[in-house]
């Protein structure tokens, strides 16, 4: 089976981790039953098709043959002798075809093959094999449907309501603006994520919800937007999580389409003008009616609506022209910003966004910061983009240790606070601990003096009657480490002339001079299809330029961390086993420890994949890139899904690489901890600039305020 594995991924190097394991076991259960390539193809053949429509069914046929000859070496499939009946005379078609009933063999012997008679079916049996064939299809089918949709673990809460507030709610009456959720519980399978935990959402501020990855922060957002925690019916919820489904409806169409209450004014506007304008009716309360829906259209600023909406678009990157585009045309990317402008068009009571900066540039994130900044209703927000937490929200909520604490104030405010209230919480601890320490002494000392006996029973119970103190629980700190290099002599990576173009009207750069060094510590910033990637895929010569030349040294290996690694992991298997795939014939401690040096370590790295959070998921992404001890590294993007203690981490741990970096990020934070070279791609070309992010901020600053 392993072969058919490595087969499929070499086949289909796009296929999704869950389709792949689809068809896996598809074959895998269906290995004994499949007796030719035919019902391989009706098996697996349509999925194969989706994933990679530029193959053609002869093409996948092909395949499915392969597939079968590894399930089945040397597996043969029988054939029927047939013989053919060759004429020495002419055949006069028409007296044949007159004494039909009588010669009917005669007919049926010049256009039909004769089967050999030793080979002719028996009724009985047929009518055995098909019953047969009927239940081992049904059982297939049975196998599939188990297989296409496996039993995951799932989120569950619990949680205990207010009498007075589900009494009022029942009646309808309600009204309270602020969000109070008391005394609930979050589990993940046996997983306690959260345990008599509250939260209170007031009205009209800014909540950034912050914590270390895979405690919970994203279920919690999922709990609440689906309802199994609850909250006052009359508040409209909205969650940005899913993309926008592409179809033929025009971007700027699809956020004006939020507005419920003018879409179906303006439609009830269409119906009664044709009605007064055609004549079909002369009620005058056609009119009045006609009247009052243009007075509510007014009321509700319908006209300025489109503006607005074009606002929003534009902030998150959308061009003129791409607002007058269907939503089809667009990426997976661009339709997760589409379905943010669109819940920031609809202004619901309570917005929930998680890390709404993954899917931005640097120019979209700084729009949005300001745009929030004025947000009129509650938002709760999940990000790990440190300088988004210190602009955006007017309070933190820290989740940790199964409960949630709230702090006044933005992130930085956070931070000193919390370093302030634990040195208070440690001090008290130990000047308790000293206290019961001097305290025991003297009742070690007395416990057997008669006349000290009063004194030593009051100190007991003195003892008795202190509040228990914990120590402050210190936060693992995350470490990672990439692997030592060798340095090697230049130059090492230089770029001349180089230039690239999708076609003659499509020219995405061109005329890059541009090199590295094994101390480079190199920025890539630019607008989302300014070319990031694809200049990061000709460096490593996985796409050829379309002009001029780049040159590395020949013992530069790259190790690359593309957008896209965490989602291609193979979700089924453990960590460890997850290396040792990739890089078999080495002993476990060794798969153990490069996990380690990433902090996927203890029972974290025997999980499933599947079960690790999106942070957990990168760590282990990046020990399967450092297993090949690369001297240079090309990130892409790699702080989507990492928290910010992690982020930190990164940037130290880049710091101290002995090779060379080149980095695509959208955190202004890590850029300013590592980069000593920025690189902007903009208007077709890309260049270096000085004054480092500061100077490229104030680029972006200037162009917002043209537009």
């Amino acid at each position: 089976m392993s072969s058919c594995r490595e087969y499929i991924k070499s086949t289909f190097p796009l296929i999704d981790d869950d389709l792949k394991q689809y068809v896996e076991d598809v074959l895998v259960n269906g290995v004994d039953d499949f007796e030719s390539s035919d019902e391989v193809f009706d098996a697996i053949g349509e999925v194969l098709q989706e994933i990679s429509r530029d193959k053609t069914e002869s093409d996948i046929r092909n395949i499915c043959d392969n597939l079968l000859n590894m399930l089945k070496p040397g597996h043969t499939i029988e054939t029927t002798q047939t013989v053919a009946r060759i004429l020495n005379t002419p055949v006069h078609l028409a007296s044949m075809a007159a004494s039909l009933e009588n010669n009917v063999e005669e007919v049926k012997s010049i256009w039909l093959m004769q089967r050999d008679e030793s080979l002719k079916v028996d009724a009985k049996k047929l009518e055995k094999a098909q019953a047969k064939l009927q239940e081992k299809q049904e059982k297939r089918s049975k196998d599939v449907k188990a297989v296409a949709a496996p039993i995951l673990e799932t989120a569950t809460a619990s949680q205990v309501t207010s009498k007075k507030e589900s009494k009022l709610e029942a009646k309808g009456m309600n009204k309270i603006q602020d969000i109070r959720i008391e005394n609930f519980d979050i589990a993940y399978g046996d997983k306690v994520l959260l345990q008599g935990a509250d939260i209170t959402l007031a009205y009209g501020r800014r909540y950034g919800l912050v914590g270390r990855n895979g405690l919970g922060k994203s279920t919690l957002l999922r709990m609440i937007a689906g309802g199994q925690l609850q909250i006052p019916s009359h508040f409209s919820i909205l969650h940005v999580e899913q993309e926008v489904i592409g179809d033929e409806t025009l971007a700027l169409d699809s956020v004006l389409q939020c507005d419920t209450i003018r879409e179906n004014l303006l439609k009830r506007e269409k119906e009664m003008s044709f009605l007064v304008n055609s004549g079909a009716s002369s009620d005058s309360n056609l009119s009045s009616e006609l009247t009052e829906i243009y007075n509510q259209l007014q009321n509700i600023e319908a006209d300025k609506a489109p503006a607005k909406a074009s606002i929003i678009l534009s902030g998150l990157g959308f061009t003129p022209l791409m607002q007058q585009k269907a939503t089809k045309t667009f990426s997976g990317g661009w339709r997760m910003r589409l379905a943010l402008a669109r819940a920031l068009f609809s202004r619901p009571d309570l917005l929930l966004l998680d890390e709404p900066t993954n899917m931005l540039d640097i120019k979209a994130i700084i729009w949005l910061e300001n745009y929030l900044q004025n947000w009129p209703t509650t938002l709760l927000v999940v990000s790990h983009d440190r300088n988004f937490l210190e602009t955006v929200p007017t309070d933190i909520l820290h989740l940790h240790s199964q409960r949630i604490d709230a702090y006044r104030g933005n992130y930085d405010q956070f931070v000193k606070t919390k370093t302030e209230k634990h040195k208070n919480q440690q001090r008290e601890y130990e000047a308790q601990m000293a206290h019961r320490a001097h305290v025991q002494e003297f009742i070690d000392k007395f416990r057997y003096n008669a006349n000290r006996a009063a004194s030593v029973q009051s100190k007991i119970k003195m003892l008795e009657k202190l509040p228990e103190l914990k120590p402050v629980e210190k936060e693992i700190e995350v470490t990672l480490k990439f692997p030592d290099t060798e340095s090697l002599s230049p130059p090492i990576l230089q770029m001349n002339e180089v230039s690239f173009r999708y076609n003659a009207e499509r020219i995405i750069f061109s005329d890059v001079n541009l090199g590295a060094t094994m101390e480079s510590r190199i920025c890539i910033v630019g607008d989302n299809g300014a070319g990031k990637t694809t200049l990061l895929k000709i460096i490593m010569d996985i796409l050829p330029p379309s002009s001029g030349t780049c040159n590395v040294h020949r013992n530069l290996k790259f190790g690359y961390f593309s957008q896209h690694h965490v989602d291609q992991l193979d979700m089924t298997v453990n960590s460890v086993e997850l290396l040792q795939q990739a890089f078999p014939g080495k002993p476990s401690e060794e798969y153990r420890r490069q996990l380690g040096s990433f902090g996927i370590s203890g029972d974290l790295a025997l999980q499933t994949v599947a079960s690790l959070s999106g942070g957990q998921k990168s760590r282990v992404a990046f020990a399967r890139m450092c297993m090949e001890r690369p001297n240079f590294l090309v990130l892409d993007e790699p702080t989507n899904h990492l928290d910010i203690e992690t982020i930190e981490a990164l940037g130290k741990a880049i710091n101290k690489f002995t090779g060379g970096v080149i980095l695509v990020s959208h955190d202004e934070r890590l850029i300013r901890m590592v980069c000593k070279e920025l690189w902007i791609c903009a208007s077709g070309s890309v260049k270096s600039i000085e004054g480092g992010f500061d100077e490229y901020r104030k680029i972006v600053e200037q162009e917002l305020e043209r537009s």
